[in-house]
């Protein structure tokens, strides 16, 4: 077993969390994970009321948190007032905010007990969310599915713990991108981190919420058929801030548009209804499966306790073997 600040902090075996992917981490992938000894967020993602509520109610009893892409808190955004309180009513055993500026939601959190957990991609990023009275910092680098910046894992890591140790030592940090197996685990930790944020090989669980077609084409994948794109982003008329992009397997979407983003923003009406078709039933030349460089190292789909155990149990043995 092995313990660090990470696993005190939230009472947990593990020094797992897995991430809060949009659409595919449910209340099911939640409570596996933390039934597994780590922790297991919700996706709260873009923030759909009926979603929440159900994935909270498919985790049962089970302590889990919940998170938000933080621009969609907004409140220009009409559904926005009511998606942090209704979380904050679970009593989640912690909220986590990536992609914005958390300072106006951090004292709705903290006030109440909540840890917050933020991600960054930025060291300026770090700091911030030091300032806004974060638990825990997720650093994240730019191998990880789903969206991003620049960074590498293996650099903005240890920059962010160096940070930590001289300005805010009580805060506790995650490595996040790229961390797939037990060697990502184990790395983690020699970087500085307490612990790992986990996506894309959590994502390929039994028990996510992912079209079998994506699993499969996952597998099937490498590192090196992966991009970080916007394409997908104009296609569901999402307005991403343009620093952030989103990392997606390769395909005949891609290869048409990822170098024509003036010739898709002219066709992104009937784009997007093609994309929206074809996410549906998985489809998988039209839309993209979101996942991380660490695609070359899934090659099954397994159950997220498993997957759990497995990571530790490696990571255990390459930690010991120095």
């Amino acid at each position: 077993m092995i313990k660090t600040r990470l696993t005190d902090f939230f009472g947990i075996d593990h020094p797992i969390i897995s991430a809060p992917m949009a659409y595919a981490a449910g209340g099911k992938l939640a409570a596996a994970v933390t039934n597994a000894g780590g922790l297991g967020l919700i996706g709260g993602a873009y923030g759909d009321p009926e979603f929440m509520e159900q994935a909270f109610a498919d985790a049962g009893n089970v302590s889990i948190g919940c998170g938000f892409i933080t621009w969609a808190l907004e409140p220009a955004l009409e559904k926005s007032p009511k998606l942090l309180s209704s979380v904050l009513e679970h009593s989640p055993a912690a909220v986590f905010l990536s992609f914005g500026n958390p300072e106006p939601y951090a004292p709705g959190i903290v006030d109440v007990g909540v840890p917050l957990i933020c991600q960054v991609q930025r060291l300026e990023h770090a700091k911030h969310a030091v300032d806004c009275g974060a638990s825990v910092i997720v650093a994240q680098g730019s191998e990880a599915g789903g969206h991003g910046e620049n960074r590498a894992t293996m650099t903005i890591v240890p920059e962010v713990a160096d940070m930590l140790a001289k300005r805010a030592p009580d805060v506790l940090l995650c490595a996040a991108g790229g961390i797939a197996d037990g060697r990502g685990l184990a790395a983690a930790l020699m970087l500085g981190a307490d612990g790992a944020l986990v996506g894309s090989r959590l994502w390929a669980s039994e028990e996510a919420l992912v079209h079998p077609n994506m699993h499969k084409a996952a597998i099937a994948a490498t590192g090196d058929d992966t991009v970080h794109s916007s394409v997908m982003d104009i296609a569901r008329h999402l307005d991403w801030p343009e620093n952030y992009r989103a990392r997606v397997l390769k395909n005949a979407f891609t290869d048409r548009w990822h170098n024509d983003i003036d010739g898709l923003l002219a066709n992104a009406d009937i784009e997007a209804e093609k994309w929206s078709a074809a996410w549906a039933v998985g489809e998988m030349d039209t839309a993209n499966t979101f996942v991380g460089e660490g695609t070359g190292m899934i090659d099954a789909v397994l159950p997220a306790g498993q997957i759990v155990e497995e990571m530790v149990h490696e990571a255990e043995q390459r930690l010991a073997a120095y």
